[in-house]
């Protein structure tokens, strides 16, 4: 289910920076031909919005995020599971803030308009973090069952 969770959100940023990189051509040759398209910076930058978050919880997801691992590399074994255990328990209290504090910005700013495009609402924008970090808590849960299921066949074999 996890590589499933990812697939779809590795392919939903995917499709948002294309999208990104479409409109950034757009906007380039529409100004290059005098013809102002006011709405490409918009959909531009909400489209990289979504693919930089979508982006970030995958990269959570295979632990390819900003970290410090100085100590990870020089610890092995248990003190090794033990520190990504502490670092998972910390990844899992921001990630569900991202998640709860989202949803209250989503709700918050759901019916504020867009400049350019009336018709969209901002709150399509902003549903982009609870859904970062709804996922970012399912990776970093997922990250612990394993941490613990690991931790637990390394005492059963010694």
């Amino acid at each position: 289910m996890i590589k499933l969770l990812e697939k779809i959100q590795l392919t939903i940023g995917v499709l948002f920076l294309l999208t990104f990189f479409i409109t950034i051509v757009i906007q380039v040759v529409t100004r290059f031909m005098g013809v102002s398209a006011v709405w490409t910076e918009e959909v531009a930058t909400y489209s990289f919005i979504w693919s930089v978050f979508m982006g970030a919880s995958v990269m959570l997801n295979r632990r390819e995020h900003f970290q410090f691992d100085f100590l990870l590399k020089k610890l092995k074994g248990k003190g090794k599971d033990s520190l990504y255990l502490i670092n998972d328990i910390i990844l899992l209290v921001f990630s569900f803030a991202i998640f709860y504090f989202g949803i209250e910005a989503v709700q918050s700013f759901w019916n504020y308009n867009w400049v350019s495009l009336p018709q969209l609402k901002m709150g399509y924008v902003w549903i982009s973090v609870p859904i970062m970090g709804g996922t970012m808590v399912i990776y970093t849960l997922a990250h612990i069952y394993r941490n613990v299921r690991n931790f637990n066949t390394k005492e059963v074999a010694e």
